[in-house]
């Protein structure tokens, strides 16, 4: 991007905001948050890290899916992906490119997420990955939720080491957040899971 771009103020705040987490991204959030070396996640680069064979399809006629995750109901073409852009068909066979792979992972206050009165007080190990089911003009995450995968830098993280990191920063929960878990589901599902007494 130019200089010329960006003084001559033609830069929407979309634009602008996605260059200043662009900057930010590269920073580990592990570190900005205080998080001991131990249980930093390591993030190996902009683009996808892994693929895995994705879970809630039916096989239709001539290659097709059909995806049955969200209620979209999505009719995938070969070489297509869904709505939400991390699930592709390839050759007939349904694929993840966000299982493990999550692009956002903190620890946060229970109270920010969207229950009431569920282990108040405590934290939840929180995750998310690149795209989602819904187009929300509203959306505060829109800058992970309506991007594809490789977009963004996504962590190799995958959902025993993800309980395992929780534990370590005692947290009571994980959390599948920031977007709607159906089309980016980290393990396809969308839930709170208390992960020890």
């Amino acid at each position: 991007m130019s200089d010329k771009h960006i003084s001559g103020h033609r830069m929407t705040k979309r634009e602008f905001l996605r260059l200043c987490g662009a900057g930010i991204s590269l920073i580990p959030a592990a570190s900005l948050m205080g998080v001991p070396t131990t249980v930093r996640t390591q993030i190996s680069g902009k683009g996808l890290i892994k693929t895995r064979g994705a879970a809630y399809f039916t096989s239709l006629d001539k290659e097709d899916i059909q995806c049955g995750l969200c209620p979209r109901r999505c009719r995938v073409q070969n070489n297509r992906r869904g709505f939400c852009r991390v699930r592709e068909n390839r050759g007939g066979k349904f694929y993840s490119l966000v299982y493990g792979n999550p692009c956002a992972a903190h620890l946060d206050p229970i109270e920010k997420k969207p229950f009431f009165h569920v282990l108040p007080g405590t934290t939840a190990f929180s995750l998310a990955t690149a795209g989602c089911n819904f187009h929300c003009k509203f959306c505060q995450n829109w800058e992970i939720s309506q991007v594809s995968p490789e977009d963004l830098y996504n962590h190799d993280l995958q959902p025993e080491t993800a309980v395992r990191k929780a534990r370590e920063m005692r947290a009571r929960s994980v959390a599948y957040t920031y977007v709607e878990p159906g089309g980016s589901s980290f393990t396809n599902t969308c839930s709170i899971r208390a992960i020890w007494q």
